[in-house]
Formats: C-alpha cells, structure tokens, sequence
C-alpha cells in the first residue's frame, strides 16, 4: 500500500460541508493524496466571517485508493450580536454534523488528458442540526436531512483550468442551519453548483464559484451564493484557501458577505 502520489492542490480543499471540492461546491475529486494504490485523508479548520454572522468548523475525511471518499464534519453557526436582534440572544448558535461518502464513478481528471471526458463522482451528505425547537418556530420541517448530489470535474492541464459542475438534490435552508423543507416547500429541489479555476502554477489556483440554494421559507428569501477564491499548496501536504464569499440574505439580514478561510492537511 502506498501514501502519496497526487499532484498538489489535484485533491480539492475541504469545501463548506467538509468534502472534497471547492470552497461552496462538491467536485468528483477524491480527498487525500493516496492515489489508486493507497489511502490518504485530509483534516482542516475553516472560518467564514460574514456582515452579521460568522461560521467555525472543522473536520477530515479519508480518502480509499482514490475511488471512495468519508467525511465528518462539525460546524458551529454563530449570530454574534444578530442573535439578540433575532430574539434568540446575543451569541446564539447554530451547531451542525454532516457525513459525508462520495463514490467516483468513471473518468479521471487528472491523466486522462486525451479525453474530453470529466470524472464523475456521486455521493451524499446527512446532515444533524442541534436547533429543533427553534427550526421549527420559523417553519422548518425537519432538524435532519440528507442531501445526494452527482459532480464532474475535468482539469485541463494543457489551459491550467479546473472545472467543475454539479447537482444537488437537497431540502436544506441555508445549508441545513435553518433545517430541512419549509412552509413554502417541503420537498426536495434540484440546485446547481459550478466552479472555474485557473492554475497559476502548480502551487496556486484562482478562481470562482456559484451554488443555488433552495428558498422554502416564507419568514425570509434565500439566495444563491458566490465566491472568489485563490487555493495555494503552502506544502504537498499543506495548503490554504482565502475567499470572498457573499451568501445573500440569511434569516431577514440582508447581503450576507465577508470572507472565508481555511487551512488543510493532507497525506
């Protein structure tokens, strides 16, 4: 069994749900650097600040001879001064666990240069929120819920691009923080989540992320979301993403922006 192998930056960071991806979206890679002849894993922490409400997670995954992909993830929803606003009190959190598998299907992103076709990986993600009480007062239906998703990824080495598509099959608010289906809607809904990147070097990427999320609550709008972001290999097993990510309007607070970082380690 061997450990290692990937090149840098070619098993995605840990996106905001913990897999292996973008910083918003899920892509086909596989976390860990192990190639089809080992294991790796990954463990990272991530801060998002926004306008008026910040995010703290942290979590890994492993990654099963480049084929198969567990992950765990804990994330901690803060409203800050917000909460006493929102009647919930000053500090209010939000606390969530998501588990994550993803199955890589067919294609290869990395050496199957000769082919347009993109790898393609499915999988889901069941996500425990500790806020049932409170979900349910503004119109949530479930505090649990499971999201399934297919991706795609081609990264063209010749044009130093990564990209990158996915659907996602989901009734989550605001990423499942305000539950699962809502007054508006309680059924799942087909969302999409794209991603384009430019590898500066083999060291640095640039580039830029678009979700959709559902909208199934009457008490507020929900909106896509966005990103840019640069994603740079400190080391083969080091690396950190920064971000600009604008979440839209969350909870009646307009306009939720800020920034986003992370710092992950890989093997």
């Amino acid at each position: 069994m061997q450990f290692g192998g990937k090149l840098d930056l070619t098993r995605g960071v840990a996106n905001v749900e913990g897999a292996g991806g973008g910083g918003l979206s899920t892509w086909a890679l596989i976390t860990g650097n192990e190639t089809r002849d080992g294991v790796g894993g990954q463990v990272y922490g991530t801060y998002v600040g926004l306008s008026d409400y910040s995010l703290n997670e942290f979590g890994g995954g492993v990654g099963l001879f480049d084929r198969g992909e567990i992950s765990l993830s804990r994330q901690t929803f803060d409203t800050g001064a917000t909460g006493a606003k929102l009647g919930l009190g000053k500090n209010f959190a939000f606390d969530q666990t998501v588990v994550g598998a993803k199955l890589r299907l067919f294609g290869d992103a990395v050496y199957a240069q000769d082919s347009w076709m993109p790898q393609v990986a499915a999988g889901l993600q069941y996500k425990m929120n500790d806020r049932t009480a409170i979900i349910h007062a503004v119109g949530g239906k479930d505090d649990t819920g499971v999201d399934y998703y297919v991706a795609a990824t081609k990264i063209l080495l010749d044009q130093s691009l990564v990209l990158n598509g996915t659907l996602r099959e989901t009734r989550a608010n605001q990423f499942g923080f305000l539950g699962f289906g809502g007054d508006r809607n309680s059924g799942y809904s087909t969302q999409f989540e794209g991603s384009a990147g430019y590898l500066v070097s083999r060291r640095l990427l640039v580039g830029a992320e678009y979700r959709t999320k559902p909208d199934n609550l009457g008490f507020a709008h929900e909106n896509s979301a966005y990103d840019l972001l640069a994603a740079f290999a400190i080391t083969h097993s080091l690396s950190a993403t920064a971000a600009y990510v604008n979440l839209g309007d969350i909870a009646t607070f307009r306009n939720q922006r800020g920034f986003y970082i992370s710092l992950q380690a890989g093997f």
